[in-house]
């Protein structure tokens, strides 16, 4: 009953260079030093081999404009279909992984497996962070990301969310009023 999560596509490749995209919903930040986030799949998913082959992926955050292909990209098998290709997605290459990231995701993050954890139905892929990208048209004229503007989405017992409002900022609970 922890609840949203982020909804987000994950790319990854094999060692012949073939390129898929799978939904993950479990996935987060672990570490800020060194920085590390984590994706759990299940060992059956047609990516899972891939990430154990390469031990790299590319986390892409999601956005309203997303949502189909999110879910596209969780429903649908990277063994029928060339999902990029399907979707018209545009493949950009990564500056340190060799996943390419998706061009219309607002941030994309490569990260390289430090180690796996079989946990049962699903297996977690713990890895570091070796490189951010933002799309500039998502930061503000003081270079801070601004989340309304990129229209995330969350998943949650089977539906997909968009977020609307900011309700406070770290610490403001405790603000003093001026």
């Amino acid at each position: 009953m922890i609840y949203p999560v982020p909804a987000v596509m994950v790319t990854v490749t094999d060692c012949q260079g073939n390129d898929n995209i799978i939904t993950v919903a479990w996935t987060g930040t672990i570490c800020t030093n060194p920085p590390m986030a984590y994706i759990s799949v299940r060992p059956e998913r047609y990516s899972y081999h891939m990430i154990q082959e390469t031990g790299e992926f590319v986390i892409n955050l999601t956005t309203r404009e997303l949502a189909y292909a999110t879910d596209f990209c969780g429903v649908k098998s990277g063994r029928d279909v060339d999902k990029f290709k399907e979707l018209k997605l545009t493949k950009q290459k990564s500056s340190k992984v060799a996943p390419p990231m998706i061009g219309e995701s607002p941030v994309n993050i490569e990260c390289k497996v430090t180690e796996c954890k079989e946990l049962g139905s699903h297996h977690m892929f713990l890895a570091e962070v070796v490189a951010v990208h933002v799309d500039e048209s998502y930061l503000n004229e003081t270079g801070k990301f601004q989340l309304e503007k990129a229209e995330p989405i969350v998943y949650s017992h089977g539906t997909y969310f968009d977020l609307k409002h900011q309700l406070g900022t770290f610490g403001y609970s405790i603000k003093k009023n001026k």
